[in-house]
């Protein structure tokens, strides 16, 4: 299937919000907020006075969001340069095996590659998720074993 791999556009705030659901209960999710908010979020995060992140998405023939990659840059990286973060990378199943997964990572390495002071492009996913090790291990990634991640909510003490 032919796709077009482009910058999120405020247009896209809606079927980002959809997709973003598909995601959540695609990682197992039974708790997913309400579309309303959802579709807020994404417009703050994305298109917001301060934008927090940016994102690619996969739009087929029909016009549908058929995936997304979710990034920010984060700094500092090495030395004082800044990392492209990649936050998610999800391609629908029906698309899955055909390309589409690389090609969004070829782009956001050649984004990472233009922006200047830009070192490198860092992502992370989870050890018991198989089937995206094994996607990065045939793109020739190798698993970084330095780091331990942490994560609290926001609102606790």
């Amino acid at each position: 299937m032919t796709v077009t791999i482009r910058p999120a556009d405020k247009q896209d705030i809606a079927a980002l919000a959809e997709l973003i659901e598909e995601i959540e209960r695609f990682y197992g999710s039974a708790d997913i907020q309400p579309a309303e908010e959802r579709r807020a979020q994404v417009e703050e995060a994305l298109f917001g006075s301060l934008p927090i992140a940016s994102a690619l998405v996969v739009e087929d023939t029909t016009g549908d969001l058929v995936g997304l990659a979710a990034y920010s840059f984060l700094w500092p990286a090495a030395g004082s340069s800044h990392s492209l973060f990649l936050k998610e990378l999800y391609v629908r199943d029906t698309l899955r095996r055909q390309g589409v997964g690389t090609r969004l990572m070829n782009e956001l390495r050649a984004l990472a590659a233009a922006r200047p002071g830009c070192s490198r492009v860092e992502w992370m996913t989870d050890r018991d998720n198989p089937r995206a090790r094994s996607f990065y291990r045939r793109l020739g990634f190798t698993e970084f074993n330095g780091k331990i991640v942490y994560r609290v909510d926001a609102g606790m003490a």
